[in-house]
């Protein structure tokens, strides 16, 4: 698949999961009200988002890697300091395997950021960094789905044990 098609089809895919994660929070007014929740959807949202931004930002220019370098150096850090702060917050000692392993995205957003900052790093792989990076997102957006799905089935009783 041609990079360009590719971050184009992964822009309107986040983005539309974005869209589809706000019906989610607005048939669960509990979650805006309750700090812990909110955070933690907060983290759902930014992870559909930040790959959305990311892709669109890699279709701008594809003569001018500063810009795609950029903003997924910065969306990476903004995602990376995201998901560590959640790791004090998600504390249920019944929540599922993505919440419980929520540290692989942080570790996913650095390796976005080393290959803003040092692409050459992705011709040690034998891909340039576009390519790179968007296996990193793929890789983003499948933990995202599992972090959604596991915060949309959790029980009231198990979310209160989190508070």
């Amino acid at each position: 698949m041609d990079l360009s098609a590719f971050y184009s089809l992964m822009a309107v895919t986040c983005f539309t999961l974005v869209g589809l994660w706000w019906t989610v929070i607005e048939r669960h007014p509990g979650w805006k009200t309750d700090r812990s929740r909110r955070r933690l959807a907060g983290g759902v949202y930014l992870s559909f988002l930040l790959p959305g931004l990311m892709s669109t930002f890699a279709q701008v220019d594809a003569g001018n890697p500063l810009i795609w370098r950029t903003s997924f150096t910065v969306a990476a850090v903004v995602g990376a300091v995201n998901t560590v702060q959640l790791l004090g917050v998600d504390t249920n000692p019944q929540r599922g395997m993505f919440r419980r392993f929520r540290w692989v995205v942080a570790v996913i957003y650095a390796v976005i950021a080393v290959l803003g900052v040092a692409p050459g790093v992705a011709g040690l792989l034998g891909g340039t960094p576009l390519q790179a990076a968007a296996i990193a997102l793929i890789l983003l957006v499948v933990l995202a789905h599992g972090l959604a799905w596991e915060f949309m089935m959790e029980g009231e009783e198990e979310a209160d044990r989190t508070t």
